[in-house]
């Protein structure tokens, strides 16, 4: 296989054939403390909000609302006040998202450029079909571009139907 089509097959590949269709959404009255629960939970790295607005782990590095309070006695909030908030005291709702058609060259660069691990996948009427992530664009360039992986071997397996070794 030439390097010039294993690089087209990444380059042709899309959110929607490695985005993750299984979607977990939790509703903004969701505490912190739940929502760590459901991250190590479901292994996720981000959750969809019934609201269309998107918390992720990286979110937790940039709560914004929270009491913090720099005093010659306190430079943090204290854990149990983050920990009781709700994400609707917290989120955002301006969200990125990914069209399923978007190649994964651009879900990339997305990425990159904004320093997002995931984003949701919606279709043309703006519903929610999928979340893909870092992960799903590893798995990609790994399917692609491997020799040996599982849609490598089938791909093989139906252009040789008789199994001989190629001469």
């Amino acid at each position: 296989m030439s390097i010039s089509s294993t690089m087209h097959r990444f380059l042709s590949s899309t959110a929607a054939q490695y985005m993750t269709p299984t979607v977990c959404t939790v509703t903004s009255a969701v505490t912190m403390r739940e929502l760590e629960k459901l991250f190590e939970k479901h292994d996720f790295n981000a959750f969809q909000f019934s609201t269309m607005a998107v918390w992720s782990e990286s979110s937790q590095n940039s709560i914004s609302s929270a009491p913090f309070s720099f005093t010659t006695h306190q430079m943090v909030p204290h854990f149990n006040a983050l920990m009781d908030l709700t994400a609707a005291d917290i989120m955002t709702e301006a969200m990125v998202h990914v069209a399923p058609e978007m190649p994964l060259t651009r879900v990339l660069q997305l990425m990159v450029d904004l320093k997002i691990r995931s984003f949701p996948v919606l279709d043309s009427g703006k519903r929610l079909i999928g979340m893909v992530s870092r992960e799903d664009i590893m798995r990609a360039l790994r399917e692609t571009t491997d020799a040996d992986s599982p849609a490598e071997r089938r791909r093989a397996d139906s252009s040789n139907p008789t199994g001989a070794p190629p001469i």
